[in-house]
């Protein structure tokens, strides 16, 4: 079966690019000591919740815990892709620095892939269902851990699975959206065709054309689009993008009504400061934007070819400044 390869907020299409992040106000820049260079990796003790599966950090007894939703496609709970040949270790380095700090962590793999490979197929998905996984996760952590809420961080597309996740549900601590989106899935979409300007008229008419589609919950016939395409309106994913392409992330977001930090890092490839700010206007959510790291939170230029260079580096340290703002918005 083939995995799902969702657009290029996880796997770099070879038709999409973004432009460079607008320059905006910084919200807040953070003025704290610099975090001490992890030496080890922590104890990770596995956790199901039926058929899904995951890894937990104990930081120790009655530290918080952050539950680490994981981005677009064939990404798995360490942030590797590779489908997308991603090797960037994110989700893994941001738990163990987050351990440094007192804050547990649980980060998982979504149903059907890699180690939740039995929960079902991983192109049967929708919104829905993994709202409803991602509820029962915090179910799952409240009872081994015995703490009465958890912090839902998502990254990239996992930031909208947390924020539907987090409706009207009770017992959680707060949302951390992280590299999220601020406009619908089609917009971000369009976006990123038009940002490329290598894509002539005659494609990204048939890229739009498509899009539309989609949002009117039409298939998308795929023959009769250019080759380039074929991964990001793949017959298998299509169910999926029609679940999602149309929902705005920043209602979503406000709706879940929840304490929210917004992480951005200015030289983002694939999310922008808009997104980030739409985000945080939403949710009247704290927002945090950090200079000189990308979407996977490493140091990078903006400079397209040498920024997408850093998603294959695993042992590339993701930003302390990334971990300074989880820390003071989950210890205070």
């Amino acid at each position: 079966m083939k995995s799902r390869a969702l657009i290029s907020l996880g796997l770099i299409a070879m038709l999409t690019a973004c432009a460079a992040p607008d320059s905006v106000e910084r919200a807040d820049k953070i003025a704290v000591d610099k975090v001490d260079p992890i030496a080890t990796s922590y104890t990770e003790t596995p956790i199901s919740s039926g058929d899904l599966a995951g890894l937990h950090i104990d930081a120790g007894a009655g530290t918080p815990v952050v539950l680490i939703v994981p981005g677009s496609g064939p990404t798995d709970l360490n942030g590797n892709n590779p489908q997308g040949g991603i090797r960037a270790n994110t989700y893994k380095l941001l738990a163990d620095g987050l351990a440094a700090q007192g804050i547990s962590t649980l980060r998982v793999d979504k149903r059907g892939m890699f180690s939740s490979a039995a929960a079902g197929d991983g192109n049967a998905v929708s919104l829905e269902i993994y709202a409803q996984d991602y509820k029962n996760w915090v179910e799952t952590i409240r009872e081994k851990t015995g703490e009465s809420c958890v912090y839902m961080l998502g990254h990239s597309e996992g930031a909208l699975m947390v924020s539907a996740a987090s409706i009207d549900t009770e017992n959680i601590c707060g949302l951390i959206l992280v590299s999220g989106m601020g406009r619908t899935y089609g917009d971000v979409i369009r976006s990123q065709l038009k940002a490329n300007p290598n894509n002539p008229d005659r494609i990204l008419n048939q890229g739009f054309k498509a899009i539309e589609q989609l949002e009117r919950g039409e298939s998308v016939d795929i023959e009769k689009l250019h080759s380039g395409f074929a991964p990001l309106f793949a017959p298998e994913i299509q169910n999926f993008l029609m679940s999602v392409i149309a929902v705005d992330p920043a209602q979503l977001a406000a709706k879940a009504n929840q304490k929210t930090l917004v992480i951005h890092g200015v030289n983002d490839l694939q999310t922008s400061t808009q997104d980030a700010q739409k985000l945080a206007d939403a949710t009247g959510g704290h927002l945090v934007m950090i200079d000189g790291i990308n979407h996977i939170l490493k140091d990078a230029p903006i400079n397209r070819q040498r920024n997408f260079a850093t998603y294959r580096k695993a042992d590339l340290p993701i930003s302390d400044s990334v971990i300074a703002a989880i820390r003071i918005f989950v210890l205070g």
